[in-house]
C-alpha cells in the first residue's frame, strides 16, 4: 500500500471482479477460467496504466454476513497470488473477501504478497442486505501482528449497499476509522455499486480531516472524474472500467487510460 500512498498524482486502483467461484450460490465456470479472466483484466489495467488493483468474489452474491468459507479463502489466495508474481512490479494488488471477513482477506494477503485488504465494516455497525455488520478493528489487527504481515487496511466509511446504526455523524466516523480503528486509507462510496458519490458530504470530510488519506470506491466514470479529483486522494473503478460499463465483459484498456490520464 505504501506505493500508492507515495504515489505521484491520484493513483487509479482498478477492481478485478471474479465470477462465481467453486460452491457459490451461482453456477461457476470453474477455476481455470476465472484464473484466465482474472489475468487478462490484470493485464488490462497495466496497459492502461492503473496503478493498483483489488481482487473481490464479487460473483459469490449473495455474500455471507460472516466468515467465508475455506475454500473462497483458497482460491482468492491462488488467484491472487497468480496477480502478484505476474503484475506485482506493476500494480500494487490488494483484496476484498466479500462481504466483511477481513481474516480471510489478511491471510490471503500474507499468502500471496498482496499489499493491502479492503475492509467494508473496520469500525461501528452497519444494517446491510446480509444483516447487521459489526466492525472488528482489534481482531483484525491483531491478526495482522499475529501473521506478522506488512498488509495495509483500506477500509470504506458509510459502506455502499448499507445503512449506519448508530453514530451517524461522517466526520466522527471517519475519525474513528483511521484513528481508533488504525486504518491506513479511508474509502467513501456512493449508496450502491456504481452509483455516485456524495459530492458535499466528500467535501466536507476532506474539509475537517486534512490528514487522513481518502480513496472514492464507487461512481467514478469519464463524466465526473473531473469534478472529484481534487475532492480524494486516489480512485477505486470498478463498474466503468468494464466494456460498456457491463461487470460481465473484460476490462476497456482505453478507459483505463482515460481516467488515469484525468486523475493525474
Amino acid at each position: 500500500m505504501e506505493r500508492l500512498l507515495r504515489s505521484k498524482g491520484r493513483p487509479l486502483i482498478g477492481v478485478i471482479h471474479l465470477p462465481p467461484l467453486p460452491g457459490s450460490p451461482l453456477p461457476s465456470p470453474g477455476m481455470g477460467t476465472i484464473l484466465e479472466h482474472a489475468l487478462r483484466d490484470a493485464d488490462t489495467l497495466c496497459r492502461g496504466g492503473a496503478a493498483g488493483v483489488i481482487v473481490e468474489n464479487l460473483g459469490d452474491a449473495p455474500f455471507s454476513g460472516s466468515d467465508v468459507e475455506p475454500h473462497v479463502t483458497a482460491m482468492l489466495a491462488v488467484v491472487t497470488q497468480s496477480i502478484v508474481s505476474t503484475f506485482g512490479d506493476r500494480l500494487s494488488v490488494g483484496v476484498n473477501a466479500l462481504r466483511n471477513d477481513a481474516r480471510s482477506a489478511l491471510g490471503v494477503a500474507a499468502a500471496s504478497g498482496a499489499e493491502f485488504i479492503r475492509v467494508n465494516v473496520h469500525t461501528g455497525v452497519m444494517a446491510t442486505d446480509q444483516g447487521l455488520i459489526e466492525g472488528r478493528a482489534r481482531e483484525t489487527l491483531l491478526y495482522r501482528k499475529q501473521l506478522e504481515a506488512s498488509v495495509g487496511i483500506a477500509a470504506d466509511i458509510l459502506v455502499k449497499h448499507a445503512t449506519p446504526l448508530g453514530v451517524v455523524d461522517p466526520i466522527q466516523i471517519a475519525e474513528d476509522t483511521y484513528r481508533r480503528g488504525g486504518a491506513d486509507v479511508l474509502i467513501y462510496t456512493g449508496s450502491g455499486t456504481g452509483k455516485s458519490v456524495d459530492i458535499a458530504g466528500l467535501k466536507h470530510i476532506r474539509e475537517q480531516c486534512t490528514d487522513i488519506p481518502i480513496w472514492i470506491g464507487s461512481g467514478v466514470n469519464a463524466d465526473n472524474v473531473e469534478g472529484l479529483r481534487e475532492l480524494c486522494h486516489g480512485a477505486i473503478v470498478g463498474t466503468y472500467l468494464h466494456q460498456n460499463s457491463t461487470l460481465s465483459a473484460p476490462l476497456d484498456e482505453e478507459r483505463v487510460r482515460r481516467l488515469v490520464q484525468a486523475l493525474r
